[in-house]
Order: C-alpha cells, then structure tokens, then sequence
C-alpha cells in the first residue's frame, strides 16, 4: 500500500513561486492569438519606420536596407500575392509532416512501445536509474507521446524489480522532458527547429551561413544525450528514491516483460534496421557515391540534405515490419489509416505555422528583422556583452520564457526571427544558436506549471502515492533542474571554447571574411 504525503502542510516558497507563474501563464494567449498580435505589430511598426525613413547598414555591406511598410499599397499587394506561398514554403512544414507519417506508424504499430520495454526490462536493479534516464533522453523520438508512455513503463519496470516505482516514474518524466533536446537519436523536434532557424537566418540579406538541417545539433545533442542520463539517474538513485515515503509491492502488480510475437517483431524490425542503416551509410562512405559532396566531401553532402526521408524511410519500414509480424498491421490498407491517425495530433501544429509563417515572412520582407538584428547586435558590442556572456544571455532569456510558453517550436518562432541575425552579425552560425536556444527551452520544461503533461503525470504518480500534491510534485522535480542546466551549459561552453562543430558540419563561428 502507498504512504501518502500531507495535502495541508504550510505553502512553500517554491509552492508560491510556483502559483505565481501559473497566474501569469494563465494570462498568456494562445500561440495562434499571441502570433496574431504580434502580426499587427510588426505590420504597424513596420509601417511608422517606414514613413520616418529608417534604415541601416548590415556590417559588410555598402548598401543601406531601407523599412518596408505593410501597411502601404506595396506593402498589402505583396501579402495579399505571396500568403499562400508564406504558408506552404515555410521550411518546417514539410519536413514535420514526412517524420511524422513514419514515426507514427513505428508509434502506433507498437514498435517504439515495445523498444522502450525491451531497453528497461534486463537491467540490474543498480543500474535502472541510469538505463530508465538514458532511454528517457531518447524520448523525443515519439514526440509527446514519450511523456506519457515512457514514465508508466519506467514505474513498472522498478516496481519489477524491488524498488520505488514513483522513483521511475518521477526519472523518467524529468529525463524526457529537461533532456528533450538532448539524445543519441534525430527527432522530428530537430527537423520542425531547423526549418525556422533556416527562414530566421534568411532575414539579414549577405550573410552568408551554414545551411542548417535537421541533423546540425548531432554532435551536441549525443554528448548531452550521454552526459544528462548519467546526472539523472544519479539523481534519481542518491536524491529521489531515498526521499520518497515507503511503498509496498502489491501482488499480482503488472509486468513489463515482452510476449514471444513482440519480441519476434523487434528483431524483425531491428534486422530490417540494420539493413536500412548499413546501405545507407555505405552508400555515403563509398568514394564517388552521388550522396557525397563537391569533391567528394562527407560535410556538406546530399546524404545530409536528404536525412529527413531516410529516417522517415527507417521509421516506416521498421514500424511496418513490427507490426506485420505481431499482426497490428493485418493487411496494406493499416499502414495508411497509422499514418491518417498520426496525422490528426497535427491539426493544431499547422495551424500555429499558418500564423507563425505569415509573421516571419513579413519580418523579413519588411526589413524590421533587419533593423532589430542589427541594433541589438551593435548594443550588445557597445556594452561589451559578447561571446559566450551573451549565448548564456539567450540561454537564460529561454529558459524564463519557457515557463509561460512550453511549445518550444511556438517560442522559437518568436525568438529566431531576432536571436539568428542577431547572433549571427556578431559571428556565430545560426546552428550554433539554435543549440544554445535548445538549453533553455529544455531544463525549465519540467517545472513549468503550463506544461499540460505534469498533470498527467500527477494523475499517474498518484496510484502510488494517493495524498501527492502538485506542489509536492514540483519541489521533486525541480531537484533535476539546477543539475541539468549545469551539465547542459558545460557541454556547451566545451563545444564553444574548443570551436568543435555542434552537429556534422556545423561551426560555432562564421568564417571570416
């Protein structure tokens, strides 16, 4: 039986600080209707500076950059014949949509639910803590989904084994969450965050940067992916578990083992995998294969560009392979109904980029991105808030306003339009800041109030610990926070200070001219 904890002790000083950002979430629109007010903005400042003659000089160049108002006749007539294009050549759209078809058939054939099984359930009881974290950093694979179904399988997997189940549950929900962007694997995140950094990057004319693709957080991302699941499960082991009340083991409780046809299917679609990677990969690696560059370059090459359909194409087979063999797809006509389903949590996400495309295509017709981009990069220099003081100014910047928006591709769209040119005219690739922006938006994910899947988990967490509050819920899980953000700026500050490439062919710092 579960020992509850008081539901009447005396409001913390976390528990008020908590309320408060709760009250002040409450009062922040919806992201559609916070993208519409800002699309008013944008149009009327565009407009003023417009007719005061505002315009600057982006650093390296002889030509002025004149504002653009749309609210004049050339303004209106060149929203009116390009909304359309705004909205189906925004760049995440379409590389979203492509991950999305596949990971969903992999998603709903059973196959990522029975990986993630397969991957706890041979642990050692020591080392659960450190296997539940690392398979929890690789969550973001599923998308949102893997905060729903990964915390129950990890309460399971320790209750299997003699220990505290909410320990698992708690572990993995922070590992999932605070380490979002972080993991060994590509996810459709990375496809979704690239494509608006490329469009950001596009708002100061004659820079030239790196191409951003979904892979150019890579290197980052598995040295994170390596180094958070190590920090969490130690605290889960030394911090959580020891501190959580008692809880007896009930008879009969569910197990977490594979049946014999789900674990035929993994290794059917693990073949399969395997396969898929290995002709791959050799294709890219082989000397004066298509896939590889000019002159024969790994970095940048077309296997890069075309990394999105391949994973799709991984995704896709091996789902369909798994559910083949364990009979969740009984004839061809279940593929294409996996993918219709997967397709319907999408609604709201096209919906958001149908605002969000509009916004970032006037910022940057209207020359006000421009404008922002390079007065703040000139205030920052004039004030001597450069190099790594200011990348850890964007990280903080992040992590505050994640608190209040949890979507972080809705915050980013906010956010790059400013940050890439801006960052980028004081010399470092927009991959660069897109890794930085990362950081924040992950570690403070796991305290935010606003996030709708910390009620969820209060829902789950209570089977095993019926008095648990949400404040109570909170003070645990904001012991992962000041860890993860020091493991996660240290990573950073590594790759920074040593100029190593954040993701295959991805520098810190533009090249100097």
């Amino acid at each position: 039986m579960s020992t509850s904890t008081s539901g009447t002790a005396t409001p913390t000083r976390l528990d008020r600080v908590l309320g408060t950002v709760e009250r002040v979430g409450d009062k922040v629109p919806h992201p559609f209707v916070l993208f519409a007010y800002l699309l008013v903005l944008v149009a009327v400042a565009s407009t003023a500076l417009d007719l005061a003659g505002v315009s600057v000089t982006v650093p390296g160049s002889d030509d002025a950059t004149p504002v653009q108002g749309l609210l004049t006749p050339d303004g209106m007539t060149w929203l009116l014949t390009s909304f359309v294009e705004n909205f189906t050549s925004f760049p995440p759209l379409g590389n979203v949509v492509v991950m999305l078809l596949a990971v969903g058939v992999a998603e709903q054939s059973g196959l990522l639910k029975a990986a993630i099984t397969a991957s706890f359930s041979r642990a050692p009881a020591w080392a659960l803590p450190y296997v539940v974290a690392l398979v929890a950093a690789q969550g973001h694979v599923m998308s949102d989904p893997s905060m729903i179904v990964i915390p129950p399988l990890a309460a399971l997997v320790f209750l299997a084994a003699g220990r505290h189940p909410l320990a698992g549950m708690l572990g993995a929900f922070a590992c999932t969450t605070a380490g979002y962007s972080s993991g060994i694997l590509i996810g459709s995140l990375d496809a979704l965050l690239a494509g608006i950094t490329t469009s950001a990057a596009k708002i100061v004319d004659g820079l030239e940067t790196t191409p951003v693709t979904i892979a150019s957080n890579w290197w980052i991302s598995i040295a994170t992916g390596i180094l958070l699941p190590l920090a969490g499960g130690f605290l889960i082991d030394r911090v959580i578990e020891p501190r959580l009340p008692a809880y007896d083991v009930p008879d009969g409780d569910e197990h977490t083992r594979l049946d014999a046809r789900e674990r035929r299917g993994l290794l059917a679609a693990a073949l399969v995998g395997l396969v898929l990677l290995v002709g791959a990969f050799t294709a890219w690696l082989v000397p004066g294969s298509p896939l590889r560059g000019e002159g024969g370059d790994l970095v940048p090459s077309p296997f890069l560009d075309a990394i999105v359909p391949m994973l799709a194409i991984l995704f896709l087979a091996t789902g369909t392979t798994y559910g083949v063999v364990t009979r969740a797809v009984a004839k061809a006509a279940d593929v294409p109904e996996m993918m219709t389903e997967a397709m319907r949590g999408l609604a709201g996400y096209v919906v958001f980029i149908f605002i969000a495309a509009q916004v970032i295509a006037i910022f940057t017709w209207s020359g006000l991105g421009t404008v922002i981009a390079v007065e703040l990069a000139e205030g920052l220099d004039a004030v001597g808030i450069t190099g790594f003081g200011a990348v850890m100014g964007l990280v903080l910047i992040a992590a505050v306003i994640n608190l209040f928006i949890t979507s972080g591709s809705a915050m980013w769209a906010l956010m790059a339009p400013v940050m890439v040119p801006t960052f980028a005219l004081v010399g470092l690739e927009p991959g660069f800041v897109q890794a930085a922006y990362r950081i924040g938006d992950s570690v403070t994910q796991v305290i935010t109030p606003l996030n709708p899947y910390l009620i969820v988990l209060l829902g789950f967490a209570r089977r095993y610990e019926p008095g648990l509050q949400f404040g109570a819920l909170m003070a645990r899980m904001a012991v992962f926070v000041p860890v993860f953000f020091v493991v996660w700026v240290a990573a950073l500050a590594v790759f920074y200070f040593t100029g190593t490439d954040v993701g295959p062919g991805m520098p810190i710092r533009l090249p100097q001219n």
